[in-house]
């Protein structure tokens, strides 16, 4: 007989809460300290692309193993700055992930371009380039995918595909510090990457921020003059050019933040080892049951876990999966039980509500592709129907996988048909 759940009344398998992050520790502290006292023995104040923000770049582009990185002041921004560095003309298509958070898209129209949104391979929430590939036309310019979760992309055929039709290809690896994909950490492996630095991701600049990575210089420096006005870095004065050498905006990060994020990226290692034990634990522990386990990852990759995409079937169920999910979280868990983040279809997009009541990109009228904004989207909704996410960090450990498993076991044992 199975186990009385704790949403009827029974025990819970965890009845204290999960420990907290402890993201933020005593270096971080002393680093600003540090900042603070420099600009008050000096009387000027801190301010961006100074030591620390340079520190910062450097030790970031080494922990990807050599290249180029600008910190910038957001995620979206981070995007934005990448798309920025491949100077496509207006109206250009960029085909982009399916489920992401606004962030991930909304760049691509604030570029001037137009978003087309690739399906999600069926098993992962990432696109994928079966699905890709349906959508490119003589439009294209670049492919933006995203490596949700932590899991990462199949990264070798849409890298061939990219190729075989001359497109870039950004990586949005704002959930994927440290994951790789057959040995090559994710945003080494595309044309240029943005990753996402704000409080909850793997490691932080504090409240906000993001970098700006690639191994192309030229993009580098691209990207670098689009995320602060158009600045002219890099440029031979012989040129002939006269002050910044093309529209951008400020998207700057700021010594407080980059000294923040220097402390960071030396316990990164350490934190990123941490998830892997626990997700791949849970992962391991689960990997013949049924009902329910850890979800599908590309072959010969490594996940860092910004969470653990849990799949559940459905059809094995006597309940629906938010009711199995409302089980789980009486059981002591952090659950989500929807992660829905399907950006094209929200108000925005829907309504083309970017630039007033113009329609533009999609209703200029130099853009000859279709007026309604294009989102293939039935995999994302089937995945999201068919998907959990649980929370984990790396602060947790042995008891913490323990529980995860009991937890799922139990509730997956009492409302198995």
């Amino acid at each position: 007989m199975a186990e009385k759940l704790a949403i009827d009344g029974g025990l819970k398998v965890r009845e204290k809460p999960f420990p907290p992050r402890g993201l933020i520790g005593e270096e971080e502290k002393a680093a600003a300290m540090r900042l603070f006292d420099d600009a008050i023995a000096s009387g000027n104040a801190f301010g961006y692309n100074g030591k620390y923000e340079q520190q910062y770049e450097t030790d970031f582009a080494e922990m990807m193993g050599g290249g180029f990185a600008d910190g910038v002041n957001s995620g979206t921004n981070a995007v934005f700055c990448a798309v920025g560095a491949l100077r496509l003309d207006a109206l250009s298509e960029v085909i982009v992930p399916p489920i992401t958070d606004c962030g991930g898209i909304m760049p691509v129209v604030m570029a001037g371009c137009v978003p087309v949104v690739a399906d999600a391979d069926p098993r992962t929430y990432n696109t994928c380039a079966e699905q890709i590939e349906p959508l490119i036309t003589e439009r294209t310019r670049a492919i933006i995918v995203a490596h949700i979760s932590g899991d990462a992309v199949d990264m070798d055929p849409v890298v061939a595909l990219a190729k075989k039709h001359g497109l870039y290809l950004v990586e949005d690896c704002a959930q994927s510090h440290g994951t790789t994909y057959k040995g090559r950490r994710v945003g080494t492996i595309g044309d240029i990457a943005a990753f996402s630095t704000m409080n909850g991701k793997h490691h932080c600049t504090g409240g906000q921020g993001g970098v700006v990575f690639t191994r192309n210089e030229k993009l580098h420096w691209q990207g670098r003059r689009f995320a602060d006005r158009g600045k002219p870095f890099n440029v031979d004065p012989a040129d002939g050019t006269n002050g910044n050498v093309y529209a951008g905006i400020n998207c700057n990060l700021n010594d407080l933040s980059a000294a923040i994020g220097n402390c960071q990226l030396k316990k990164l290692p350490q934190m990123i080892a941490s998830r892997v034990k626990v997700g791949n634990a849970v992962r391991d522990a689960l990997a013949d049951n049924p009902i329910v386990n850890v979800g599908w990852q590309v072959p010969d990759s490594q996940s860092c876990y910004w969470f653990l995409r849990t799949t559940v079937d459905p059809d094995a169920l006597t309940v629906s999966k938010n009711q199995f999910c409302a089980a789980l979280s009486a059981e002591g868990l952090g659950v989500n039980p929807s992660y829905r983040a399907i950006p094209s279809e929200y108000t925005w997009f829907q309504d083309k509500a970017c630039f007033g009541t113009s329609g533009f990109p999609w209703d200029c009228s130099d853009y000859k592709g279709p007026r309604t904004p294009q989102a293939h989207i039935e995999n994302a909704i089937e995945v999201t129907d068919r998907n959990f996410n649980i929370t984990m960090h790396e602060s947790c450990g042995d008891q913490e996988v323990a529980d995860i498993v009991a937890a799922l076991e139990k509730v997956a044992s009492a409302y198995a048909k």
